[in-house]
């Protein structure tokens, strides 16, 4: 069984990526690795280098920035990293600049690479996801953010990335997929306050046009950190590759658990409680079939 990590990524220096950290946390179960590095304006591209690993392979990319449709480019550059993959491989392992994988979940992935291989009905793996808020101390959950998505994909399948990167589908259909017990660790609202607003207003320049940046560009340092449901104390441990940003860590996340909620509709507020007792998320919208 041969196995393939992809990913893309631009500017992750000037903008804190952590893509060091989400490759070689599952580097040791890929037997090779596409990196599709985009035209950076800054040391990007000798970042990846310095992993030093003979698996990866490093592909240079011009992202079309005149694409702004929904976070287009994204996928156009998700689908570079892809067909670069070695034909021979079985599986493709897909990972972005902001998340990680823990250690502890690499055997469960892997057996369940080795006991899919050979199931046609099974065309990709769907993985649990913890979207970390504000800090490593806690994690969100809302409505608008995936609880659970495709990071694993059979190589010979005509697959494509879908939309934003949000997942893949295979000539438009959803794929076909087997809910795995491993998680991915989302980082990407782990950030100081500044950092967030830079970040979002990045983001937005691959959705919207001139227009919209000018009238919506965030100005101010301070973050309203808003966008969760609720806020939930994390009692785990955060991956090993992920302990030095951990430590580096220089700025204050005040939670204060009596203004949770406080801007969710009524409905939203039931759906939300609902999925905190039980476990089911009502209307959620899944981008896959799940076997």
């Amino acid at each position: 069984m041969k196995v393939a990590g992809f990913t893309f990524i631009r500017n992750a220096v000037k903008n804190d990526y952590a893509i060091v950290e989400a490759i070689t946390s599952i580097l040791p179960i890929c037997d090779e690795f596409v990196v599709a590095v985009g035209d950076c304006e800054d040391e990007t591209r000798k970042l990846i280098e310095a992993i030093d690993s003979p698996k990866i392979k490093i592909i240079d990319t011009v992202w079309d920035r005149s694409v702004r449709e929904g976070g287009r480019t994204f996928a156009l550059e998700t689908d570079k990293a892809f067909n670069s993959i070695s034909k021979d491989a079985d599986w493709a392992f897909y990972i972005q600049g902001d998340e990680c994988v823990h250690e502890k979940y690499l055997p469960t992935i892997k057996k369940e690479m080795e006991t899919n291989l050979n199931q046609p009905e099974v065309e990709g793996l769907l993985f649990k996801y913890l979207h970390f808020y504000g800090s490593y101390d806690y994690y969100g959950q809302s409505r608008r953010w995936y609880r659970r998505e495709i990071r694993v994909v059979k190589r010979n399948l005509n697959v494509h990335s879908y939309r934003d990167a949000q997942g893949f589908r295979i000539d438009d259909r959803k794929i076909k997929v087997k809910l795995i017990d491993a998680y991915v660790y989302h980082y990407g609202w782990v950030k100081p306050p500044k950092g967030l607003v830079n970040k979002v207003n990045n983001f937005n320049t691959f959705y919207h046009d001139d227009t919209w940046l000018n009238e919506n560009r965030m100005s101010t340092e301070e973050f309203d950190y808003g966008n969760a449901d609720i806020l939930l104390k994390f009692e785990g441990s955060h991956p090993q590759v992920y302990q030095k940003r951990i430590q580096a860590m220089n700025w204050k996340f005040n939670f204060d658990p009596t203004k949770a909620n406080k801007k969710l509709t009524p409905r939203r507020k039931f759906l939300a409680w609902i999925e905190q007792q039980f476990g089911v998320r009502l209307f959620e919208y899944k981008n896959y079939k799940q076997l």
